[in-house]
């Protein structure tokens, strides 16, 4: 099949009639390619068939000006470049978003800006499509009423790489498996990467900060998420790294630095049977480096840096079993053993209890004084003479005493 290019001239006031657009994408056989000269054209458009629309310069504009979705993909085979998107409607329930690619495949998305739109890129049932190098803000609204910057709904197998959600509200993968989310960067907004029933995805060297939550799976399963940089989530419950009944993961190589909890555990692995393997993650200058809540058994910790946090380890569930997750060689900035033979394994092992903090953990008003000359007291007089007996958390055998690489 040939493809036929056409190209759209300018009329010479800057809203163009949606009639040009549409009838020339009405017009075109598939596997045309449009490519558009600078100006605003009207949006609200529909895409029905296999074509390429591709801004050819700078200043190619698509205006829905308020109402509904400016770009609506409803065919495989097609790609959208080089395209500014703005002004979706506001309409929560009809989904009014910037582009919006409905049961399709093998479609891109590439270089376009998406601003002032509700919700940013939309994919549902879309598999083996591309995303890449889009910059994408939301409306000028508060956090909770923004729609999502991209949603992966019901997709699979799809690239969603170097897009930059900036004040949006989440980035979700809903039911959607086998996606490789790479590369991305978030920043301010809610959750920056949120799945949900969702496998086999791969997600790898995306920078998030000043998010609520960085990255938060849930009831997923065989997933690896590996070289991601979070940073700064917000607020005193931010989360850089989230696993609430999930099974099967690898989570390696992260950097999770100045949140509020840099990792949380939540009964997972959720499957019997299951591991999670969490190895090689700095854990940096967090108010609490691993914070586990309900009983999450099986976990295998090895070889992390846990360095400059209030706290180490915090369980918040009377009964949780910490001690039974594999924590082994990781290093642990105040461990008080030493390594006469050299090999760069404490002679001793590491072990973390819980003493006076119980106050403040299982009684959330008391943690308003946590840092406190009296909370700080209380601490160092509980681990040099308990009054009560300290809980035992977790035990590292084989603690690393020097940071090497």
């Amino acid at each position: 099949m040939y493809k036929i290019l056409l190209t759209i001239y300018l009329l010479s006031f800057s809203l163009l009639d949606a009639n040009i657009l549409q009838k020339a994408i009405d017009d075109a056989p598939a596997g045309s390619i449009l490519k558009l000269p600078a100006g605003v054209y009207k949006g609200n458009i529909v895409i029905d068939k296999p074509i390429t629309i591709i801004g050819k310069e700078d200043g190619v504009i698509l205006d829905a000006q308020n109402k509904g979705t400016v770009i609506t993909v409803e065919s495989s085979f097609v790609t959208i470049k080089n395209i500014k998107v703005i002004n979706s409607g506001n309409l929560y329930y009809k989904l009014d978003a910037g582009i919006v690619l409905k049961e399709c495949n093998n479609c891109e998305v590439s270089n376009c800006v998406v601003e002032n739109c509700l919700f940013g890129i939309d994919l549902q049932m879309v598999n083996n499509s591309i995303v890449f190098n889009n910059k994408i803000s939301s409306k000028d609204l508060d956090l909770g009423l923004r729609g999502d910057g991209m949603r992966l709904w019901y997709s699979n197998d799809n690239i969603v790489k170097k897009n930059s959600l900036i004040k949006s509200r989440d980035m979700v993968v809903w039911y959607s498996h086998g996606n490789e989310i790479i590369e991305n960067y978030g920043e301010y907004c809610r959750y920056s990467l949120h799945f949900m029933y969702a496998g086999k995805n791969y997600v790898r060297n995306n920078h998030y900060k000043f998010n609520s939550v960085g990255i938060f799976f849930m009831y997923s399963n065989d997933t690896i998420a590996t070289g991601n940089v979070i940073q700064s989530s917000l607020g005193a419950t931010g989360i850089g790294i989230g696993l609430k009944d999930v099974s099967n993961f690898t989570v390696k190589d992260n950097t999770v630095i100045y949140c509020a909890r840099g990792m949380y555990i939540d009964r997972s692995p959720f499957e019997p049977g299951t591991t999670n393997w969490i190895e090689g993650n700095k854990l940096l200058y967090n108010s609490e480096a691993i914070h586990f809540h309900s009983i999450s058994e099986n976990n295998i910790i090895k070889n992390n840096t846990v360095m400059g946090n209030i706290e180490d380890i915090i369980n918040d569930s009377r009964g949780a079993k910490t001690y039974k997750n594999t924590i082994e060689g990781n290093y642990w900035d105040n461990y008080e053993g030493f390594d006469k033979d050299g090999d760069n394994i404490g002679d001793t092992a590491h072990k973390v209890y819980q003493y006076a903090d119980q106050l403040w953990i299982f009684n959330p008003n008391v943690k308003f004084f946590y840092g406190s000359p009296v909370i700080s007291l209380l601490n160092f007089l509980g681990k040099l003479a308990p009054f009560s007996k300290p809980l035992f958390l977790m035990e590292d055998k084989k603690p690393k005493v020097r940071i090497k690489g």
